[in-house]
């Protein structure tokens, strides 16, 4: 079956502004996300990509024009089951804020028990976002071949889930994983199992330094709500 590359999108307006973005419309790459959009293409350069799949918010799709402009042979999918979580009630809102809401525990400890006011839950945004994994992945083999490889331009908190899924941790589990803004996670799927071949790559180790103040995290040692700002 065939290798996804997963890549969240560059780091955007509400990644800066502390601000859990959702759905919320408007939301677009920063001038640093757009930096991140514009290296994509070399960095995938030694990639014979056969699809691309973005999510329909706005950032995932400016992540993705640069390496299309590049391979203008490369089709562009959209597809709503790989777009932010549904955080209802919350979305919009500064993190900071957040931090202080009782169902911020249950996020970070029990997410598996966690439901969005307004939205949905964590476990729900899992399955939609696998199953289309799941449905692409034979699509992609039918259309290309079992050693094809395609892209999916997505989010932090929906590749977390993915990657767990792909490691059979349980949802409970995927607060663990870190995924910064444009960065490269590979997953090679095969009729018994999948492979984490990459997680979280930028080639960029600035987020390994100590930094002055706590992470952006709603609580210090936190996994951030949607994926964080990455490195300074």
């Amino acid at each position: 079956m065939p290798t996804l590359i997963l890549v969240r999108h560059g780091r955007s307006t509400a990644n800066t502004s502390g601000v859990l973005a959702g759905w919320t419309p408007g939301v677009t790459l920063d001038e640093r996300g757009a930096a991140q959009a514009a290296a994509l293409p070399a960095r995938l350069a030694g990639l014979p990509l056969c699809e691309v799949v973005a999510s329909p918010l706005e950032r995932c799709q400016e992540t993705v024009r640069p390496l299309l402009e590049a391979r203008p042979g490369l089709r562009l999918s959209t597809d709503e089951r790989i777009g932010e979580c549904h955080y209802g009630d919350w979305s919009g809102r500064k993190l900071a804020e957040l931090k202080d809401e009782p169902l911020m525990e249950v996020v970070q400890a029990h997410p598996s028990a966690a439901a969005f006011p307004g939205g949905e839950s964590l476990r729900a945004m899992q399955t939609r976002a696998a199953e289309a994994v799941r449905e692409w992945n034979v699509r992609v083999e039918r259309d290309h071949g079992a050693d094809a490889v395609y892209l999916m331009c997505s989010h932090g908190d929906i590749i977390k889930s993915l990657v767990a899924d792909a490691l059979g941790l349980h949802l409970d589990l995927f607060q663990r994983i870190s995924v910064e803004p444009c960065s490269v996670t590979a997953i090679r799927y095969t009729r018994l199992r999948p492979y984490l071949i990459r997680l979280g790559d930028t080639g960029n180790f600035a987020s390994l330094a100590p930094r002055e103040e706590p992470g952006d995290g709603p609580a210090e040692g936190d996994a951030p709500v949607g994926g964080g700002a990455g490195a300074p």
